[in-house]
């Protein structure tokens, strides 16, 4: 069950006709439309209370035998449904399911306002319904667009720039950074910090100023304990859209494409640049000043040294075509299996 401790509904209940509304999704017999659900669950778990959906057929057994009210399916699989069990039909089940479970609960709450206990410079300029939470310091020349959430303990540094409907968690630091609207930074992160840049000679190390900014463009969201290095000259940037995972670093002069997804311990060194819908698996390591294809998606610990020049799926340290390092790992296990009839040593 959600646990009403943590999570608030918006609403006590929706219509199917309201959340075929909200979702695109269409109703086989019209005359369900006024049928209401109180909440959501999963396929196992659910009740003639709630709604569900049916994304991946491993889970179609559990959708056979399921008790949810209404379940959001692909029209093959509606076929499949339980007496009782109310189709939504439309071609992403898990879309569906997140556009109504965000009018149950919407991911982030309005705001309370500005509390006495935060530290706000007479300098800065915040639009309306904006909260600041306690413990936050927002420094000289901070400007802050309308319905934007600033969490406890976060400190947003001087002539920072945020914009309207996002979401700053606790425990976050801003700097030399420019966030569009509707942003979301999780727990933790740190953006705008200097980047790993210093001049090397016998005689020990300088380092050198790091001059640019961090740009984070509309509708990104970035996870906990993320850093995002500030350019050395040039900016780096974060282009709309894009989702960055937990314990992600981004080095300096760094620039991601549109939508890209960048999952959790992935590091890109400096001045690497990607194209638009480039995916990388957890632990992915880039290394700098590279060129990656747009469409490029790299697995779960892959090192990627050289341009991707084509788009496709990469795998391997270093990172080959998948299909290429399919056929080594296959050749390999060839040489090394033993021989019929023969034992290991």
């Amino acid at each position: 069950m959600i646990d009403p401790d943590f999570f608030d509904k918006a609403c006590d209940s929706l219509s199917l006709k309201e959340i075929c509304e909200i979702s695109s999704a269409h109703m086989l017999d019209r005359k369900h439309a006024d049928v209401t659900v109180q909440d959501l669950a999963p396929l196992d778990r659910a009740d003639q209370s709630q709604i569900s959906f049916l994304e991946n057929k491993k889970y179609l057994e559990q959708f056979k035998a399921t008790k949810a009210r209404a379940c959001f399916v692909t029209e093959k699989m509606a076929e499949h449904a339980p007496e009782g069990t109310i189709c939504l039909i439309t071609d992403a089940p898990y879309m569906a399911y997140a556009l109504t479970a965000q009018a149950f609960y919407p991911i982030w709450d309005k705001g309370s306002g500005i509390s006495d206990q935060a530290v706000i410079s007479n300098t800065c300029k915040l639009g309306t319904n904006v909260t600041v939470e306690a413990g936050a310091v927002v420094k000289d020349g901070v400007q802050i667009g309308d319905n934007s959430v600033i969490g406890a303990n976060s400190v947003i540094e001087k002539n920072v720039k945020i914009g309207a409907d996002c979401h700053i968690a606790s425990l976050v630091t801003l700097s030399h950074c420019h966030i569009g609207d509707r942003v979301s930074i999780a727990t933790g992160a740190r953006i705008g910090q200097p980047g790993f840049g210093f001049a090397m000679s016998a005689k020990g190390f300088v380092s050198v100023p790091q001059l640019g900014r961090v740009i984070i463009e509309d509708d990104v969201d970035i996870g906990a304990n993320t850093t995002i290095d500030r350019g050395t000259v040039n900016d780096t940037i974060v282009r709309q859209g894009t989702r960055i995972d937990n314990l992600v670093q981004l080095g300096h002069n760094v620039e991601t494409g549109n939508l890209c997804v960048i999952v959790s311990q992935t590091g890109i060194s400096g001045s690497t640049k990607l194209g638009d819908f480039v995916v990388t698996g957890g632990q992915a390591g880039l290394a700098g000043h590279l060129n990656i294809a747009s469409g490029t998606r790299i697995a779960a610990q892959s090192g990627v040294m050289k341009d991707i020049d084509e788009p496709g799926e990469y795998m391997g340290s270093p990172v080959l075509p998948l299909k290429t390092y399919m056929r080594q790992v296959a050749t390999l296990r060839k040489m090394v299996s033993p021989k019929k009839g023969k034992k290991n040593d």
